[in-house]
């Protein structure tokens, strides 16, 4: 909750202050990183913590769990390789340098090298401690596939702040919401405020990208004790793909969004998605979790965040590329793709667990 309230506070200070400048915009991050600095180096006590206890973990218990959560040093090399190709793909592929046929059949060189790597270590260096002379091992492959296919959510999450405010800006007619937001506030008698919308919110009759955006924060604010309360008694699978197929409909909607209130009802909506598959991930990681290890599996859930922060980048910039602007223009296309990504990570949540999880728990 106090993220989406910083989260509905930082785009309102920001549109302000960009009015002025855009420089202003990273001066006043940087004012405010400061003032939360001296607060926390002042009044902040850290509580005391494992590391702080009679019986504190050394860094290579926390290394052995990483090993026996996610997998072990070769195979995290092999993850970053494919990582690193995916990223510079993105890079060169967009000046031409490179094409996507050439990234893959780059990435396909690095599985095969992995591959005959494997074989050659087994035979060669069996039961090596040296972390490069072992095969490549993954740790809980069920868990890890769960993050994979969680990525898959987040990665569509990102794009309601890394695509849709170049949507907005370049394919959205926003002066309907504009002209609502007035009518609005002279027919409760607040007709400066209303006069002065168009100043402050606003440039060229066009309501700024970050405001319709923030409406995904202010909605979690107002509704998430009241989704929360809702959802209480169904299973967190259950809240998790429904929330997921809610964000379906919701790219559905932004396949029309050349309007600004059709834009608006597809952040709100996918905003009620956030509220249930947000939460409910987190539980539903403890839920499959063994039981005396709960914490630390829900600690290393926010990988599949960052994946999705990656994939969501890489995503973004290329399809934009394509179908926006610079492209063809044709945005409904993108959002197609982006919903059909959506369906796939509910569909895929789904089927884990049907033929996984509950599998092992019969």
């Amino acid at each position: 909750m106090m993220v989406n309230i910083g989260g509905f506070i930082g785009p309102i200070v920001a549109g302000i202050v960009r009015g002025w400048e855009w420089r202003y915009v990273f001066i006043a991050s940087s004012v405010w990183i400061a003032v939360n600095f001296i607060i926390i180096t002042l009044f902040f006590q850290e509580p005391t913590s494992e590391s702080r206890s009679a019986n504190p973990r050394t860094l290579k218990k926390v290394l052995s769990d990483m090993v026996e959560v996610l997998g072990n040093g070769r195979f995290f090399l092999f993850v970053f390789g494919l990582l690193a190709f995916l990223v510079l793909g993105s890079k060169y592929t967009s000046d031409g340098s490179f094409t996507w046929t050439h990234i893959w059949m780059i990435a396909g060189v690095w599985i095969v090298l992995n591959v005959i790597y494997d074989l050659l270590v087994k035979n060669a260096a069996s039961g090596s401690t040296s972390w490069y002379l072992q095969p490549m091992r993954m740790g809980d492959w069920r868990f890890g596939l769960f993050l994979l296919i969680m990525s898959g959510f987040w990665t569509c999450y990102q794009q309601l702040f890394y695509t849709l405010p170049l949507h907005i800006r370049d394919f959205t007619d926003t002066s309907d919401v504009l002209r609502g937001a007035q009518s609005l506030l002279s027919a409760i008698g607040l007709d400066s405020w209303a006069e002065g919308l168009a100043g402050s919110m606003a440039k060229e009759g066009q309501v700024n990208p970050e405001y319709l955006i923030n409406f995904n924060s202010a909605a979690i604010i107002i509704f998430q004790v009241m989704i929360s309360y809702l959802v209480t008694r169904l299973k967190a699978f259950t809240t998790i793909f429904w929330g997921v197929l809610i964000t379906v409909l919701s790219f559905s909607i932004l396949v029309f969004g050349t309007s600004g209130w059709i834009v608006l009802a597809g952040i709100v909506i996918f905003s009620f998605g956030e509220m249930m598959a947000s939460p409910k991930s987190k539980e539903y990681t403890g839920r499959i979790a063994p039981p005396d290890k709960v914490a630390m599996y829900m600690g290393y859930f926010y990988w599949c965040i960052a994946l999705g922060n990656l994939f969501g980048g890489i995503l973004s910039g290329q399809l934009y590329a394509k179908f926006g602007v610079a492209g063809i223009k044709r945005p409904d296309l993108m959002w197609g793709i982006f919903t059909a990504l959506a369906l796939f990570s509910a569909l895929a949540v789904f089927f884990y667990d049907r033929l996984i999880i509950r599998r092992i728990k019969s």
